[in-house]
């Protein structure tokens, strides 16, 4: 009998740069949805984030190779815009995070958000995404 695959996970900046780190809780909840089917994804934009001047670029390119990594689309931008404005947020503070949840609403079924930000998700989704807090 054939499993359902699991919701999909969207990591955001903390929770790629925790599991480019090797931290050992992160890894073990990517596992255990790996397990369960789910697929892992990232967004460009969160890798560029992450990626700073003490990232292991070897050991980041070695974790990405194994994540969905989710290019930005146009209609990305304009659903960014509209979670912004109906959040009351705007600027490069917020950006990012919105270009992202965008990604994350157009996986099929909820995404899964492991997120340092679980306030800001909840602005930007509501319930639309399950945000779990890393």
């Amino acid at each position: 009998m054939r499993r359902t695959p699991a919701d999909p996970v969207v990591l955001d900046c903390q929770a790629l740069s925790l599991l480019a780190d090797h931290d050992r809780a992160l890894v073990t909840r990517v596992e255990t949805a790996v397990r369960e089917q789910a697929t892992i994804h990232v967004s460009v934009l969160t890798v560029v984030e992450a990626a700073g001047p003490k990232t292991g670029l070897a050991r980041l390119r070695w974790v990405l190779s194994r994540l969905v990594v989710e290019p930005v689309i146009s209609d990305d931008a304009e659903a960014a815009v509209r979670l912004l404005h109906d959040a009351q947020l705007h600027g490069h503070q917020h950006a990012i995070d919105a270009t992202v949840a965008a990604m994350a609403l157009r996986q099929p079924g909820r995404a899964v958000v492991l997120t340092s930000d679980p306030e800001d998700w909840t602005r930007l989704c509501g319930d639309r995404v399950r945000v779990v807090r890393v």
